[in-house]
Order: C-alpha cells, then structure tokens, then sequence
C-alpha cells in the first residue's frame, strides 16, 4: 500500500467519523447560505433590470461566498474573536476588488459606483447570515434595494467628475 493509499483511507475514516459524530449539523449551513442567497436575488435582479455589469448571477454568489467564506472558518475562530475579524477584514478586502472591477473611469465620468457599492452590501448580507445576524441581513437588503429603487429617478450609473477627481 502506498503512501497516497494510506491518506486516502485515513481521508475516509475521518470523513466517515464526521458524519457519525454528534457534533455534524449541515443545517444551520444550509440555511444561512440559502438566507444569503434569496436575499441577494431582489437586488440581483434590479440590477439586472437596469442591464447593470452585476446582476442576477453575480450578487447572490457574493452573498453566497461571503456566508462560505465565515462559516468555513468557524471552527479556527470559534475560540478567538480576533481571528473572526480578521476573516471578516479579509472578506471585505475581497468585495473591495470586486467592486473596484465593476466601477469604469470614462474621460470625465465614472460609470459602475452603484454597483460596487451593491456587491458591497451584498457581501455584508452574506457575512450578516453567517454570524446568524438574520435580522441584519434583511435591515440591509431592504435599505439597498430601496435605494436603488427610489433614488435613481431615471438616472444613469455614470457620474460626472471634475478635472480633480472628484464628484
């Protein structure tokens, strides 16, 4: 037997254990990541009703990934809240690039903040269902779809900007 042999049936044993262990609970998982998921599909969807570069797909598997990336952790920061925060910095770090990739710079305009600024929330949606903090996660995806809603008045995603850079 070799040695890839040997860690696959230890892979198994572990496994197995796992699964026969008291402490094996998918459920709380399976319904935060499907909170994530259905309360990241209405601002999915209205950004995929203003043909926005985020829609449907994308905001969900933010909110999706960011619940993951919280729950996979728990058992290195169940102990230490610091570690917990660091995740969280991480996951947040990381819907800052994706963000950052939905926002163009055309000549004197800026196109895609209102969409950044949605994966944003999205994200926190995710990482509000994945500390359990339902409540949260509903106040959030209530605020940033009515504010997409209600304050675009048939306004464009693109802002003006001054030869300074800002708005």
């Amino acid at each position: 037997m070799t040695q890839s042999d040997r860690n696959m049936d230890q892979l198994q044993i572990a496994l197995e254990e796992a699964l026969k262990s008291d402490n094996f609970n998918v459920w709380p998982h399976i319904i935060a990541l499907a909170a994530a998921y259905i309360l990241a599909l209405p601002i999915g969807w209205h950004r995929e009703r203003e043909e926005r570069s985020a829609g449907l797909r994308t905001f969900p598997l933010v909110a999706v990934a960011s619940c993951g990336f919280i729950q996979a952790t728990e058992g290195i920061t169940s102990e230490s809240p610091e570690a917990l925060a660091r995740i969280v910095e991480g996951v947040i770090t990381g819907m800052g690039f994706i963000g950052g990739g939905a926002i163009l710079r055309l000549s004197s305009s800026v196109k895609g903040t209102a969409t950044a600024a949605s994966l944003w929330s999205t994200g926190a949606i995710g990482i509000a269902c994945a500390v359990n903090a339902f409540d949260v996660a509903i106040i959030i995806m209530v605020f940033a779809l009515l504010t997409l809603i209600f304050f675009s008045n048939g306004k464009s995603d693109t802002q003006d900007i001054s030869a300074h850079g800002t708005q």
